[in-house]
């Protein structure tokens, strides 16, 4: 079996590549969903009139934009245990939060420049009419916004399913990397066959989010 070279060690495996790749769209569906949802918050603290908020939605995005995926992982995962007492932490839910944490940042700036393309004068009529900062920023604001960030934000989700591969590093068991160091390592098969199906589960996660993204976008430029 070690000497395998072609499909076999793959189809011989399986059953482990559909168990990995479950367990990594998981990581890629919670971490989408957990960034998306922090990094729209982040970008309305750089756009709240207080100043408090922009400075600390400042301060995070500067910070975590500027630190390697890598070390943001190993705090969460190394760090953050023993500092709470955590002797049992759960690496799959360290390791994804680790990861909204950092795609955030880049959702955030995302979705700013998108507030910041919307024309001034939508704001200054829905201050016109009454609305306070909130009213203004969910009802008229973001809305328009959102149209024209579904392409960057989706390329930041489409970059974070490729840099979730990054978070079996740090031991999450399971998962597609976790397949692959399990079948080179443990039982001796080689590598490229592995990895290429290892590579093949990524793709399908990230061609997959590439077609939602062009009908997204197709379906919010009818509706401009």
């Amino acid at each position: 079996t070690t000497t395998e070279v072609g499909v076999e060690p793959v189809i011989d495996n399986l059953d482990l590549y559909v168990s990995g790749f479950l367990r990594s769209l998981g990581i890629a569906l919670w971490g989408a969903v957990g960034a998306l949802l922090l990094g729209t918050l982040l970008a309305t603290f750089r756009v709240s009139p207080v100043p408090v908020l922009r400075r600390f939605g400042a301060a995070y995005v500067g910070t975590i934009r500027n630190t390697p995926l890598t070390i943001v992982l190993f705090f969460f995962a190394f760090a953050i245990p023993p500092a709470f007492g955590l002797p049992d932490a759960d690496y799959y839910v360290l390791g994804t939060a680790g990861l909204v944490v950092y795609t955030a940042a880049f959702v955030c700036e995302s979705i700013r420049s998108g507030v910041n393309a919307v024309p001034s004068g939508q704001a200054e009529a829905a201050r016109a009419l009454g609305m306070g900062f909130r009213q203004n920023l969910t009802l008229v604001v973001l809305p328009q916004a959102m149209r024209t960030v579904v392409p960057p934000t989706g390329n930041v989700i489409i970059a974070m399913i490729k840099n979730s591969a990054v978070v079996g590093a740090i031991g999450v068991g399971g998962d597609l990397f976790s397949v692959y160091n399990r079948l080179t390592s443990a039982f001796g098969y080689p590598r490229l066959p592995i990895i290429t199906g290892t590579a093949i589960g990524y793709l399908v996660m990230t061609i997959t989010a590439g077609v939602v993204l062009v009908l997204l976008e197709r379906r919010l430029a009818v509706a401009r």
